[in-house]
């Protein structure tokens, strides 16, 4: 099967690269690589750990890439690797806490090709303060929170991502925003505070997708 554009479909690649394609394998990292980078960098906090989670996962696909079934997407199975990535290092971190390298310590050639996506902020404290905020959330929490609000991925997609119920995304989302609402409750500068934590979770700086997809949910 291939796309629109005559380009061969991510299903294909991956079983040309089953079948021996050199290249294959490599065109689906480069399809998804900076979403995937958004998912890890938003979900550990750190670049260093971002990009090495995404390694890790990448090299686990790749050499892994015959158990995928092919009950989901390629990408949503490739999403599902990095977040597990991602929560593994955070437990491990959790399990043996070291004081944090500053953001910002690895050169520009340790990054994805693409930069960072996100969206403008005004206030640079105020960015940080709600990056803390999302960092200080229970992983499982984060991890939904990342998915869907800040990269606006559908509840059901960000489900099996995760490999939960929907009303799991859900429940995790709406205690993750509650609790990210209390944390960021100084920031308000008027209303009645009655919607949530949707204000402080837009703040975050979100992946290029996540408006298109928010309109699709």
């Amino acid at each position: 099967m291939t796309s629109g554009d005559g380009a061969l479909s991510d299903a294909d690649l991956l079983r040309a690269h089953l079948d021996g394609d050199a290249g294959a394998f490599g065109e689906i990292v480069r399809r998804h690589r900076d979403r995937l980078w958004a998912v890890a960098l938003r979900t550990v906090g750190d670049r260093e750990e971002a990009a090495d989670a995404v390694q890790d996962a990448l090299l686990n696909a790749h050499r892994n890439a015959a158990k995928f079934r092919g009950d989901s997407a390629v990408t949503t199975w490739l999403h599902r690797i990095v977040v597990n990535a991602c929560l593994d290092r955070i437990r491990r971190r959790q399990a043996h806490p070291t004081v944090p390298l500053p953001d910002g310590n690895r050169t520009d050639e340790d990054r994805p090709s693409a930069p960072e996506p996100a969206a403008p902020v005004e206030d640079h404290d105020t960015r940080l303060v709600v990056r803390q905020a999302l960092a200080d959330l229970p992983a499982e929490q984060r991890a939904a929170i990342v998915l869907v609000d800040i990269q606006g991925y559908p509840v059901a997609e960000a489900a099996e991502i995760l490999g939960v119920a929907e009303g799991t995304i859900k429940s995790r989302c709406a205690r993750g925003r509650a609790r990210m609402a209390l944390a960021l409750g100084h920031l308000r500068t008027g209303g009645d505070g009655g919607h949530g934590n949707r204000e402080g979770a837009q703040t975050v700086p979100s992946g290029p997708a996540a408006n298109e997809r928010r309109e699709q949910r």
